[in-house]
């Protein structure tokens, strides 16, 4: 196992342009750090840097505190584990997992290899699929094979680029579940790229989200989700996605398109330096029937408007409710901006609220909802900032994730003495 450092990456291709720009992670022993982001955010880049398949332009990346920019991908011991398996179609199970011993003339003797390669086997439940080929195994089992392979070199890493991409959604979660036990239980630093989000937030020890090459925030992912640094990670992180709603500040008033909102306790204070105009980031989660709140201690968390439904989605164990808006022109580009950033047309002027399953609230009738004004966000339109994040909550959110993490690594290690 190892330690990985990124100092100030950067790396420019002939015309200039920076896919990856100026980004420092470092990446503990035994961590799992996701990079996440959309389209053309430069995390593949970021990761095929780290592992030697892309030049780096510019800053150092350390190994176990060693650097290693100039040295060859071989030299550097790390195992990728790529989207397509890329496994050998005429070899066997066995043979595709024990190529790099073999690969490595005469390091390993023929009783090593069949030891990795039985112990990778029993890792990953493919005992029984030994002597097929590739051709006859399912999208699943091929993955396994290919994770297999990276296990028997004892590498000081694992490097994954969007492994599961390819896989049915049955199968992601079934392989997202797998990979996460195979890394606590072996302990092993790894580096995993992909642009869903739910790979990221039930993955990752720490998430690392992306935009246009540079990093916007890292941290765990619960630290994401509720102290995101600005609108863009509030946007990216979390589905159905945060609601954004312009509002107008008139001393401890927001005036919104849905109504007047209090300005809450842990917004005051905070916007001395904001402008009148502001955008509110609220979570469909945050919103309920004010039926459901009547009469209950957290009533007094938010407050309570009237609004017409154009529609709601009942998916059994919960239910969503849309409600339409005029927007603000004066933040709409903004709003259109993040919108194209997160890989989407435009940000819809609608506001999506979560509803409990039973409630009988219907598309075109109008009702009155309540939102929790406690948990809601307040943002600089123009810098995208997050006013109201609170830096120490979200910083003790992380530090809890990476002692969990490190108490289940020790619990899984004892287990297998």
């Amino acid at each position: 196992m190892a330690s990985i450092t990124m100092n100030n990456l950067v790396k420019k291709y002939d015309d200039g342009f920076p896919a990856v720009n100026d980004v420092s992670i470092d990446v503990a022993d035994g961590e799992f750090l996701i990079l996440v982001g959309p389209s053309g955010c430069g995390k593949s880049t970021l990761l095929r840097m780290v592992v030697g398949l892309e030049d780096i332009t510019s800053g150092d990346l350390l190994i176990d505190g060693e650097r290693v920019n100039e040295k060859e991908p071989r030299q550097r011991n790390l195992s990728m584990v790529f989207q397509n398996y890329a496994l050998y179609p005429f070899l066997t199970v066995y043979e595709n997992i024990a190529f790099p011993l073999r690969l490595a003339k005469g390091k390993f003797s023929e009783k090593e290899i069949d030891e990795k390669v039985r112990h990778a086997s029993e890792l990953l439940d493919l005992d029984d699929h030994l002597e097929r080929k590739p051709g006859n195994l399912s999208g699943g089992q091929r993955q396994r094979v290919a994770m297999g392979r990276a296990i028997v070199r004892d590498a000081e890493a694992f490097l994954f680029d969007e492994p599961l991409s390819n896989l049915d959604a049955k199968l992601r979660g079934q392989m997202r579940t797998e990979i996460a036990q195979l890394q606590r239980r072996l302990g092993i630093t790894s580096l995993y790229v992909t642009h869903d989000q739910t790979e990221a937030m039930t993955l990752g020890d720490r998430v690392a989200v992306l935009k246009k090459g540079r990093l916007q925030q890292i941290a765990s992912p619960r630290e994401l989700y509720e102290q995101p640094v600005n609108l863009f990670v509030a946007g990216f992180i979390g589905a159905p996605s945060m609601n954004f709603l312009p509002a107008r500040r008139d001393g401890d008033i927001f005036h919104t398109p849905i109504g007047d909102i209090p300005v809450p306790e842990h917004a005051k204070g905070k916007l001395d330096q904001a402008g009148e105009l502001l955008v509110l980031g609220i979570r469909p989660e945050h919103f309920a029937d004010a039926k459901d709140v009547q009469d209950t201690p957290w009533a007094a968390r938010g407050t309570t408007f009237e609004a017409e439904l154009t529609h709601t989605e009942w998916l059994g164990n919960q239910q969503y409710g849309y409600v339409r808006y005029e927007q603000d022109q004066d933040v709409k580009a903004k709003l259109d901006e993040l919108a194209k950033d997160l890989d989407a047309d435009e940000m819809p002027a609608q506001v999506v609220v979560e509803l409990d399953a039973a409630s009988r609230i219907r598309g075109g009738s109008t009702t009155s909802l309540w939102v929790n004004t406690q948990k809601m966000h307040v943002f600089d339109p123009e810098s995208g900032t997050n006013l109201t994040r609170d830096e120490e909550a979200g910083a003790e959110l992380t530090r809890e994730a990476n002692e969990e993490r490190k108490a289940e690594i020790k619990r899984l290690h004892d287990q297998n003495l």
